[in-house]
């Protein structure tokens, strides 16, 4: 029959859900610290619970050795002629037990410091059993009991052990009181210095998650998947859900009849609020969805590799896109797993419009690279502050002939000149040239002398104005017409005659 003590043990080892053999070994041990206290001795020391008698056994163990010289510490070792004195059965290489003598001689100090060795040693195997039974439970939902309330913390029985709820745990709608039950996640198992600390949330992601198991049965029996849930606590939860049955509306089921099953939830979560997204696996069309209620007029993948998203609203939309503090489009982002930068119309516009000017502005070219400029009209437009063909191009006739030295012939000159240079940036041939008749032009209404090409065009000019005077004595020189030719002419020149004899008799 097991003794009063032995019975205590296995009482406090169902308590604290330990194993017995742990508490009887912390006993021996705490029995072992106080004798060795009490001898004031280095010896290997060992103790023995008699389950029958409760009676605790305390000896020093040390190892048999054959002779003298062998001896290395005499506090450990024996040589086999001393041992034999006590044990007649021990060998060489065995071990003696020496007893030790602890009834009645252990006084309170040594029984104090036996029981705290006991409580030190089941402490600490009720850490461990506590640790390995919540270790593989992180992220189980659990029910709990709300235990009492220390500062900002909320500590809960769970069961086999107490948990704690920090601040940053728990919802900002919430408060709880004495023996409150409530479901919660177990977040974590820390091994701390005063115990596995068991941490539980209310704010996790998987509380969600689990309240739409119970309240959906589409859910429970997977017709509908949960596919992602970003959730700040106490302000606002957005789900993405899928069907696997095309006949089973995804979104229709989570929200139920008249929104029962989802207020039932906002309910459990003392009125947070839920969005529930149908999932696409197309990242725009599902960045659409989740930016709801807003609506988004385009969204561009920006790069696909790094996840990145732009997303450009209406102007009236752009407030309600981003939510409050934010909140709207950092639920988004974190339920797609993208970055997303959100603008508005007006944005976009300056944002494009800047790009163009940037580019627009970076190009500029030399007034000397065009062919068919002089040096003097170059220092001419230089000293006008017009430096660029960008900017040549861009002005007008007018602005041009409103330089001091251009006339409009220099404006003819200068379009020609810059039309063929972007020609052949083109790739086009270039336009060809009118010739030196607008340089002699220039020239003689300058008072300036002729080139030599202005003076072949000029006597090219005069012989054609020869040409021209002397065409009537040329005619006369042709061969006679026709007869019938002739004749027609003769009546045509007397038609004529006659139409002038007319005239004066009028």
């Amino acid at each position: 029959m097991a003794s009063e003590l032995y019975n205590t043990i296995d009482a406090l080892s169902r308590e604290k859900g330990i194993d017995p053999q742990i508490v009887v070994s912390a006993v021996e041990d705490a029995i072992v610290v106080a004798t060795r206290k009490y001898y004031k001795t280095q010896e290997n020391l060992r103790a023995q619970l008699d389950k029958d008698t409760g009676k605790i056994h305390a000896f020093a163990v040390k190892t048999v050795v054959e002779s003298s010289e062998q001896i290395e510490d005499p506090q450990l070792q024996v040589t086999l002629d001393d041992a034999r004195k006590l044990n007649p059965t021990v060998e060489v290489g065995g071990e003696l037990q020496i007893p030790k003598v602890t009834e009645g001689i252990l006084g309170r100090i040594a029984a104090q410091l036996a029981k705290q060795v006991i409580f030190q040693k089941v402490r600490e195997a009720e850490r461990d059993t506590v640790y390995k039974e919540y270790i593989g439970r992180v992220g189980e939902i659990v029910n709990a009991t709300v235990k009492r309330i220390e500062g900002p913390d909320v500590i809960l029985d769970i069961g086999k052990a107490e948990a704690r709820m920090p601040r940053k745990e728990q919802s900002r709608l919430e408060s709880f009181a004495i023996s409150e039950r409530l479901r919660v996640v177990i977040a974590r198992v820390e091994r701390a210095s005063k115990g596995p600390a068991v941490v539980v949330s209310r704010a996790a992601p998987e509380l969600v998650q689990h309240l739409f198991q119970t309240e959906v049965p589409e859910i429970y029996d997977g017709t509908v998947v949960i596919r992602a849930i970003a959730r700040e606590a106490g302000e606002r939860t957005k789900i993405a859900v899928m069907s696997k049955d095309k006949d089973v509306d995804a979104v229709g089921a989570c929200v139920g009849m008249k929104g029962m099953r989802v207020q039932s939830i906002i309910r459990e979560l003392r009125g947070e609020k839920i969005d529930i997204i149908e999932y696409h696996e197309d990242a725009v069309t599902f960045a659409e969805k989740a930016l709801q209620p807003a609506k988004v007029s385009r969204v561009t993948v920006l790069d696909t590799s790094d996840k990145h998203l732009e997303v450009v609203v209406d102007d009236t939309q752009l407030s309600l896109a981003i939510g409050k503090k934010g909140q709207n489009v950092r639920l988004a982002a974190k339920l797609l797993g993208w970055k997303i930068d959100i603008k508005s119309e007006e944005e976009k516009r300056q944002e494009v419009e800047q790009e163009m000017s940037r580019l627009v502005g970076t190009t500029s070219t030399p007034l000397e690279s065009v062919e068919g400029l002089g040096e003097g009209l170059v220092e001419k437009l230089t000293a006008a502050g017009i430096t660029t063909v960008e900017a040549l191009a861009d002005m007008t006739p007018e602005q041009l002939e409103a330089i001091e030295g251009i006339g409009p012939k220099t404006v003819e000159k200068i379009s020609l000149a810059v039309n063929n240079y972007f020609a052949t940036l083109d790739g086009a041939e270039p336009l060809p040239e009118e010739g030196s008749e607008v340089v002699g032009e220039e020239a003689l209404a300058d008072g300036q002398e002729i080139p030599d090409g202005g003076v072949a065009v000029a006597e090219a000019v005069d012989d054609q104005i020869s040409v021209e005077a002397d065409s009537p004595a040329e005619t006369s020189t042709e061969e006679p017409p026709h007869p019938d030719e002739g004749t027609e002419a003769a009546e045509d020149s007397e038609e004529q005659a006659g139409a002038v004899d007319e005239s004066p008799k009028k």
